[in-house]
């Protein structure tokens, strides 16, 4: 209760509280000033609470006091009990521990007040378990209770604790928890065979390493401390068998150590121990920790097998031996008394190219086809031997053949190699470093030497002795525009006997490079075509233009021949000029040579035209005519042309019939050639010939010759 001493107990004052609770937990009457607690208070939750509480005037709400504060503080009862933070333990101790051995320690808690009375004061006991194990009752250790318990009797126990406030007085609260506890196991307990003697038979024909049976002892313990070793310790056939433990099923499997002989001996007797491989030294008074047994091993009798003389064999042969070439012999035999003689065979199976064979008889292998290292260095082969007169009972022996080398295949590059130099290389410059790959083996290691296949005056091999070469530069400076690749001829060869080389072309492009060396560009045609032309659209364009170019010369000179031609190929046949001009006409057609419209019409004469079918050497000008009286007929219009024609130097002798094509009826004079006018109308001078050239020193010959015969006549 709190109370003013200006409260005069007319009612003029209230009292108000603030602080932990209040209002909700903690409320007081505004009139008297009382406290009270609107439910029940847990210390457990909250062990004090800070209130404040002042008194003021009803009517003016002012304080008549200044503001108090108080601390309400819960005192403990026992009202919660010991709880453990497992409701099961689990915990394991090993079997045969000592009395009062640690097992494990359970702790319980109580939210009581451990600082009041002893409501929190914690005893532990033990419920069940009881006498196996006991428990400390104020540190709740349990321990064990009994000496050498052992697990093979009992393996698993279940222990109930209690534990329990105000001191384990009576009225305390209590709580209980459950502890599974396992013994583990020690190796207190030795190998035990179940038999003295064990009886095993095995046929004489079962090779080597073949399991005969198998012996077992047992432990009552588990894991490692089960684990058991076997051995032969003792008998006749120690050297003839072996024994070996299998981990999983810790059985000793016994097998075959040499081949069996039912001739030679029948029955063998082998003693056989097994012992723990784990022991330990505090139950040495329990041992000895092992044990042994007799086993014995009855040989049967069967129709053997051939024996070969070996396990395998091993032969080595050179790769360029001949074909037939016997590489190595087995041998066998068969070991029973019958000695039935044998046949050998090769599994084919292991032989499926047929490179060898081997003879029937006497089990001689030989070659039937080339032999190879690089495509195979080692042949495994199987060799069959079976009894003729049972060819049923076979056996096989491996035969490996191994092929030694010879030096046949040349060194070749390592790999493909894409060379450039730069346009601004310099002499002795490093374009790029060559290796070569052999596929010989040699015995004292690949060696190769590297050199040019022919002086190159652009590039130099350097060999570095160490199975690489350089290929530096000769001269400085390269054009691609000129020439943009490159071929460089290396030879490689070999230290082997005998001496195998080969030729490698590297194929060096020219580039453009920075001023670092790094590439930039390597194709010519990029500085000289558009985009997106290729090399094979420029060589097509070049080539048309080519071919066009060569039709146009052929076809002027063609031109300029035919106008070069000679007027008479022999002297002896004048009769041939008229072909040899090779300039017939066309006839009345041919209006490229004549106005056919001025010979029918010798009024439609005009001046003295130059031809159209010909273009003269020397280009005179044309003399003008009287133009023909109007009565003039065609045979004197033909011969004043024929007249003009004799007298005018730049006119060539072409033959006036074939330009004309027109003849007349009954020519007096029979032609109208140029040729024979000089002697109808008189004689005529052609000394004028001569001084037009050579190539008219012909025909003034001619007609030079013609007057001396007609003035000889």
């Amino acid at each position: 209760q709190l109370h003013s001493d200006q409260d005069k107990g007319d009612g003029s004052l209230k009292y108000i509280l603030s602080g932990d609770g209040a209002g909700t937990l903690f409320i007081i009457d505004e009139k008297t000033g009382d406290i009270h607690a609107t439910r029940r208070i847990d210390r457990e939750e909250k062990a004090f609470y800070t209130l404040r509480a002042q008194a003021i005037n009803r009517r003016t709400l002012r304080p008549v006091e200044p503001e108090s504060e108080f601390v309400i503080k819960i005192h403990d009862i026992n009202d919660n009990e010991p709880t453990f933070p497992e409701e099961i333990y689990t915990a394991s101790v090993p079997e045969m521990s000592v009395v009062g051995t640690s097992v494990v320690q359970v702790t319980a808690t109580d939210a009581d007040d451990p600082s009041y009375g002893n409501s929190a004061r914690i005893i532990y006991s033990i419920l069940q378990g009881q006498p196996y194990f006991s428990v400390e009752p104020e540190t709740g250790i349990i321990r064990t209770a009994l000496p050498n318990m052992n697990r093979e009797n009992r393996e698993q126990y279940q222990v109930v604790i209690q534990a329990k406030d105000m001191g384990g007085q009576m009225g305390g609260l209590s709580g209980t928890t459950t502890v599974n506890i396992t013994l583990t196991d020690v190796n207190d307990n030795p190998p035990r065979f179940p038999q003295n003697t064990i009886h095993l038979r095995i046929p004489e024909s079962s090779p080597v390493g073949t399991a005969i049976g198998s012996v077992k002892a047992t432990d009552a313990d588990t894991g490692k401390n089960a684990e058991v070793e076997y051995r032969i310790i003792d008998g006749d056939g120690t050297d003839m068998f072996d024994i070996m433990t299998q981990k999983d099923t810790q059985e000793g499997i016994i097998t075959v150590r040499k081949p069996l002989d039912y001739e030679t001996r029948r029955l063998y007797t082998l003693k056989v121990e097994a012992e723990n491989t784990h022991v330990d030294p505090r139950f040495y008074y329990l041992g000895p920790f092992k044990d042994t047994t007799i086993v014995k091993i009855s040989v049967e009798d069967v129709d053997e097998p051939p024996v070969f003389s070996r396990s395998s064999y091993l032969f080595e042969v050179h790769e360029d031996i001949e074909l037939g070439t016997i590489i190595g012999t087995v041998m066998a035999r068969d070991p029973d008394s019958a000695s039935s003689p044998i046949r050998f065979s090769l599994d084919r199976h292991t032989d499926l190219d047929r490179i060898f064979n081997i003879h029937s008889g006497n089990g001689s292998i030989y070659t039937s086809k080339p032999l190879d290292r690089e495509i195979s260095q080692w042949h495994n082969l199987s060799v069959i031997a079976a009894e003729i007169n049972n060819p049923k009972d076979t056996t096989r022996v491996p035969v490996y053949v191994r092929i030694l080398d010879v030096n046949d295949n040349a060194p070749q590059f390592a790999v493909f190699y894409d060379t450039f130099v730069c346009e601004n290389a310099r002499a002795g410059q490093l374009i790029q470093t060559i290796s070569a790959v052999d596929k010989d083996d040699p015995l004292g290691g690949q060696k190769f030497f590297f050199s040019l296949a022919a002086v190159n005056p652009n590039f130099t091999v350097q060999d570095n002795e160490d199975n690489t070469a350089r290929i530096l530069t000769r001269r400085n400076g390269f054009s691609r525009h000129e020439i943009s690749t490159y071929l460089l001829p290396v030879v490689i060869s070999d230290n082997d006997y005998p001496i195998q080389s080969s030729t490698g072309t590297l194929t060096i492009r020219v580039c453009a490079c920075d001023s670092r060396g790094n590439m930039q560009s390597c194709s010519a045609e990029a500085l000289l075509l558009p985009a997106g032309l290729s090399t094979g659209a420029l060589i097509a364009i070049l080539l048309c233009i080519l071919i066009l170019l060569v039709i146009v010369v052929l076809f002027a000179a063609l031109k300029r021949q035919r106008k070069k031609e000679p007027l008479i190929l022999s002297k002896e046949d004048i009769r041939d000029n008229i072909v040899s001009y090779n300039d017939e006409g066309g006839g009345e057609e041919d209006t490229q040579a004549f106005d056919i419209g001025t010979l029918r019409n010798p009024a439609a004469i005009e001046d003295k035209k130059l031809r159209r079918d010909i273009i003269p050497e020397t280009l005179f000008v044309p003399r003008r005519t009287p133009p023909a009286p109007d009565n003039t007929d065609v045979r004197d219009f033909i011969n004043q042309r024929l007249k003009e024609h004799d007298t005018d130097p730049s006119a060539p002798p072409y033959d006036s019939l074939a330009t004309y094509a027109y003849e007349g009826n009954d020519s007096i004079a029979e032609s109208l050639s140029s040729l024979e006018s000089g002697t109808t109308e008189g004689d005529q001078n052609y000394d004028y010939l001569r001084e037009w050239g050579p190539r008219f020193n012909k025909l003034a010959e001619m007609y030079g010759g013609g007057e001396s015969d007609k003035d000889a006549s």
